[in-house]
């Protein structure tokens, strides 16, 4: 565990049923007065009116409001270049993202693009930003990536089939709104993934070899919450209790990851989601067992520690037991969720994991984390057993 660590997050979090209504008068929170507003979203958003609740309380104010829906799914650094140069002729005092990671995500990149003279490639990395952008408000509308409070930001480099982050304190939003009733419509399917994604995010961080004592208490709690909740949002999609659980157990392992960062699972995702396009949280899903398993030496009296979180009973059970029951779990919520586990569903062929084995083995500040190195044969096994 470090001996030395840090936390950050969004400035202020409003959260609860029907807190969107709340947006209009919430902007003082924002420390400047807004007269001109930018919507970040995607076509779906406007479609089920949430992009209109926010208009009507911004028009209410006498506030200008444009709306971008041109974010693409995992976006690229040509899509999000593309909308910069779309709302660059404008100066906006406040950018709204409401939406899944992308958009939040894309949101956070804009924001730093419209205030630092740099290109998104140069931002990629840790600590490039120079300058705060412009204030933001991030309403994630998934449970999900916890994007709404991580100061990190992913892109997709088609032409190096990979992911990259950009990680900066100042891609840190300074309102967040956390509406379950926006996630009341999630379809099953990304109910699931994004479900599984954000139980991803608070289980690595709570094996990260920065695991602390900060990232600890987020990460086991979002454990909690996921854990009871991530079948009833998946069967009974209009239970608001467990749609807010699953929300706010997101921002939590948002939390987490922020202070401890994720591990071997993101890494070994990311490759899969640049070249064959699969679902962040389908990819973080198919590989979480087998990472665990092959981290189990190492973790097994950290993964003890999250059995009775996940509600397994514990009675009787060494750490061994419990710690091998936890991937039981897992595979057991995979299954029930429908999450596809075998690769060559997207097209992915055996004689093409060295290749994309070589590009998850360079994604260092991820694999630095994880609590057991992997060669390069380790992650081809691991990518192997699910073919």
């Amino acid at each position: 565990m470090q001996t030395i660590y840090q936390f950050q997050t969004a400035q202020n979090i409003v959260a609860g049923p029907n807190s969107l209504q709340l947006l209009g008068e919430k902007l003082n929170l924002l420390g400047v007065e807004v007269t001109s507003a930018l919507i970040i979203t995607q076509p779906p958003m406007v479609d089920l009116g949430f992009a209109e609740k926010i208009v009507s309380q911004l028009a209410a104010k006498g506030i200008l409001v444009d709306i971008n829906t041109n974010i693409l799914p995992e976006p690229t650094l040509e899509n999000i270049e593309q909308v910069f140069e779309a709302t660059a002729s404008k100066n906006y005092d406040v950018l709204i993202g409401i939406g899944g990671g992308s958009v939040l995500d894309t949101t956070k990149i804009l924001s730093v693009l419209k205030t630092n003279n740099a290109s998104v490639e140069q931002l990629l990395g840790t600590d490039l930003v120079a300058k705060p952008g412009v204030p933001t408000i991030l309403i994630p509308t998934t449970s999900g990536t916890g994007a709404e409070v991580t100061p990190n930001a992913i892109v997709t480099l088609p032409d190096q089939e990979l992911k990259v982050g950009i990680v900066s304190k100042y891609l840190l939003p300074t309102l967040v709104i956390l509406d379950p009733v926006l996630t009341l419509k999630l379809p099953k399917p990304i109910t699931a993934a994004t479900g599984m994604d954000a139980f991803t995010h608070s289980l690595e961080s709570f094996i990260s070899t920065k695991a602390n004592p900060i990232s600890d208490m987020f990460a086991l709690e979002s454990i909690r919450l996921i854990s009871s909740s991530i079948v009833e949002a998946y069967q009974n999609g209009e239970s608001i209790e467990a749609r807010e659980k699953m929300l706010v157990g997101s921002m939590y392992g948002g939390m987490a990851l922020t202070s401890a960062g994720t591990a071997a699972v993101h890494a070994l995702a990311y490759p899969l989601g640049g070249k064959y396009k699969i679902p962040h949280g389908v990819a973080n899903s198919m590989l979480l067992p087998h990472v665990m398993k092959f981290n189990m030496d190492a973790i097994t009296d950290r993964l003890a520690l999250v059995a009775e979180p996940m509600g397994i009973s514990v009675q009787g059970l060494s750490n061994s037991q419990l710690a091998e029951k936890v991937v039981e779990k897992i595979i057991e919520w995979t299954n029930v969720l429908e999450i596809p586990q075998d690769l060559k569903n997207y097209g992915v062929k055996e004689e093409e994991l060295p290749e994309i084995s070589v590009s998850a083995s360079q994604v260092t500040r991820l694999l630095n984390n994880n609590p057991k190195k992997l060669s390069l044969a380790d992650i081809e096994a691991i990518y192997r057993q699910l073919l």
